[in-house]
């Protein structure tokens, strides 16, 4: 199946942060075992597929390098702005595997940025029993939890376990059993783990392991940070409408960042640029 293949980094205007991506524009999807390969290849934590290459209208869908994954917010950034850059700026509708999100694409100051629009998202407390689990595969104490964020299972696209802790030294050290929590989380149905510090009512730090995904650490995850900002919401968190800022990628040295725009009702929007890896 003819297409072309773009690599770009989301949530940065460095090449040398933010969360790499693999857009992959064609008149046709290839067959799944294609996308997983050509993902595989790649080596991203994502690679969206698109089709076709022109249009507001767009089929995508989306692989990490061991399986196909529901929705990826930083995939879906690098798309936008590589279809601005093809296409022009303006508002693309993709139709995921779980619903449409909405992508609008502009220049700020001569820099390619895009806002998806996730589906609507879901939350629900998390369960003791697995808290508990994965707590312990963290190296967390349960002290170190910030209960004013309970655990929580938090959906924008796909499910997320989010995780608040008390301080930025708790986040900054990261150690797990790579296949113990891989297991858990593909039992749990769980995408990433959205390990947060907040440092003020509008500003997070986060780290997210994926896993299943086959990658130890996402340096950005928008889709994570979508479902977020819908729990904080739809919890009683936050008042709604709000603008929060989410840094990632710190500690990898790809240092990324995230807006988060909450609306009153509906999808949560994420906004961020993204830059070419190419030439």
């Amino acid at each position: 199946m003819s297409g072309t293949l773009f690599r770009l980094a989301a949530f940065t205007d460095d090449p040398g942060g933010g969360n790499p991506a693999g857009v992959w524009l064609g008149e046709a999807l290839p067959d799944p075992a294609e996308m997983q390969r050509i993902a595989a290849e790649v080596g991203y934590s994502e690679t969206a597929f698109i089709a076709p290459a022109e249009g507001e209208r767009r089929l995508v869908r989306y692989y990490s390098p061991e399986a196909e994954v529901s929705f990826c917010g930083h995939a879906t950034v690098a798309s936008g702005v590589q279809m601005g850059r093809l296409s022009g700026a303006g508002t693309y509708l993709l139709e995921t595997a779980v619903g449409e999100v909405m992508v609008t694409v502009n220049q700020v100051e001569g820099e390619w940025q895009a806002s998806l629009v996730s589906v609507t998202p879901e939350f629900r407390p998390a369960e003791p029993a697995l808290v508990e689990q994965v707590r312990e595969l963290l190296g967390w104490q349960a002290e170190e939890l910030d209960l004013k964020i309970p655990p929580a299972r938090a959906y924008a696209g796909a499910w997320h376990l989010v995780l608040a802790c008390r301080t930025e030294q708790r986040l900054a050290r990261l150690e797990y059993d790579f296949e113990r929590l891989k297991a858990l989380m593909l039992r749990e149905g769980l995408t990433t783990l959205q390990l947060v510090w907040r440092e003020s009512e509008a500003r997070f730090h986060a780290r997210d392991p994926f896993p299943v995904g086959g990658v130890v650490e996402d340096p950005a995850t928008g889709a994570a940070a979508a479902a977020l900002g819908g729990y904080l919401r739809d919890a009683g968190l936050l008042q709604a409408p709000a603008q929060l800022t989410i840094l990632q990628g710190e500690a990898m040295g790809r240092p990324s960042r995230l807006q988060v725009d909450i609306p009153l009702s509906g999808g949560i929007v994420v906004t961020g640029p993204a830059v070419s890896l190419e030439g």
